[in-house]
């Protein structure tokens, strides 16, 4: 049994909202960023980033208290206004990957302890706390978690009759995204959804795992200082709506071996097909694809019968057991400098291009996980290699901002 509760929360005003919210932080380039903060005064890049130009030069907790001191600032001169209302908001967003549409609200920080919010990711411990002294510091969070959810037909068809009626915005970003979103505050149709999750025995963290933990942390930091805060900001979507991506392998060098011994290596557990010039990217599970001196290659495993549980049948587990680590000699998938990662969202030619400048000695290409694997490994409590998923949709910052 889930608990979904509306939540009150800032926004931009209608006439700003498109000038406002941004990419995740981490989305932009270097020089995309300065264009931003350079240009645009009201992107809320300048909250998150208040100290951009000299940001080396202070420590976390001084950038923290920037972080609140230029939010409450952009609430000062209207930038965001107060919704005090507690409501829920129906959020859609149209982008070349697809169309997503979801329910913004709060989930239960209990729900998360207790396990009826499944996991499939690590965590790692500083970030976790690291993200709860930012909470604590700034008392605010625009970073939902993303969050699966089994939809039946007549919910369905319940939010399509709520995105009939006007929006509370509408509008497009440089992307070419649009983005719409509702708000749902009328008592029945709030209480509606409500008992719909509270029916729902489990929810399951897509994007959000350190997000949630630091949430839980939060709350146990606050236990006795404070009234705590029991939710945490939550972006709830249909898991057949949710669109995962790989992430691709690129590795700087062969550990030693010749291409010859690489390639023989290879071919003790695949079947190996040289594609040439083709640009190859695997089609089905336990195939992959590989870009080894300007040519790519196909390799698909041979013995996936003799795989028995969840976490042995994952295609990154299979590369990393049969040839990143045995092979390449990489053993930390998180902290070993000679691998990187790249979202299956880009282009193919992204790993062509890397490998051919020279930094990079061969790149392995996945295939996507499915909802229904992530769902029995968390089931199972199992843990994914680290940079297994890559999800969308992804949320604007600055557009919902839950305040602690």
């Amino acid at each position: 049994m889930a608990r979904f509760e509306p939540i009150a929360v800032a926004r931009p005003g209608a006439d700003k909202v498109s000038l406002v919210t941004c990419k995740s932080y981490d989305d932009y380039s270097a020089a995309e960023l300065a264009a931003q903060l350079d240009f645009n005064p009201y992107s809320f890049l300048h909250v998150l980033n208040p100290a951009y130009v000299n940001q080396q030069k202070i420590g976390l907790e001084k950038r923290f208290k920037l972080v609140a001191q230029k939010y409450a600032d952009f609430k000062a001169d209207g930038t965001l206004i107060t919704d005090p209302e507690s409501a829920f908001y129906l959020y859609r967003i149209e982008s070349k990957h697809g169309t997503f549409q979801g329910i913004v609200g709060g989930c239960s920080v209990e729900d998360y302890r207790s396990g009826v919010i499944k996991q499939h990711e690590d965590t790692l411990q500083y970030r976790v706390e690291l993200f709860k002294d930012y909470l604590h510091q700034t008392r605010f969070n625009t970073e939902p978690v993303l969050i699966a959810y089994e939809q039946s037909a007549a919910f369905s068809e319940k939010l399509e009759q709520i995105s009939s009626t006007e929006p509370i915005y509408r509008f497009s970003t440089p992307q070419k995204d649009t983005h719409t979103l509702w708000k749902i505050a009328q008592a029945e149709v709030v209480a509606e959804i409500q008992q719909y999750f509270a029916k729902q025995k489990k929810l399951y963290i897509a994007d959000g795992h350190h997000r949630s933990a630091s949430a839980d942390l939060l709350e146990k930091q606050y236990a006795n200082e404070q009234p705590a805060s029991s939710l945490f900001l939550s972006f709830l979507i249909a898991e057949q709506d949710i669109k995962i991506f790989e992430y691709n392998r690129i590795i700087r060098d062969l550990a030693g071996l010749t291409e010859e011994d690489f390639l023989r290596e290879i071919e003790k557990h695949f079947w190996v097909t040289n594609k040439g010039k083709e640009l190859y990217k695997p089609e089905q599970k336990y195939h992959f694809g590989m870009y080894f001196k300007q040519s790519f290659y196909k390799l698909q495993f041979k013995n996936p019968f003799d795989l028995q549980t969840i976490e042995e049948k994952l295609d990154a587990h299979i590369l990393y057991r049969y040839v990143l680590n045995p092979i390449l000699k990489i053993s930390d998938l998180r902290n070993d400098e000679r691998i990187d990662y790249i979202p299956g969202k880009q282009s193919i030619t992204t790993i062509k291009e890397v490998i051919d400048e020279g930094e990079y000695e061969v790149g392995f290409l996945l295939y996507p996980s499915s909802i229904t694997e992530i769902k029995e490994l968390a089931d199972h409590n199992f843990i994914m290699p680290p940079k297994s998923t890559y999800f969308e949709p992804k949320f604007r910052s600055g557009l919902i901002i839950y305040e602690l």
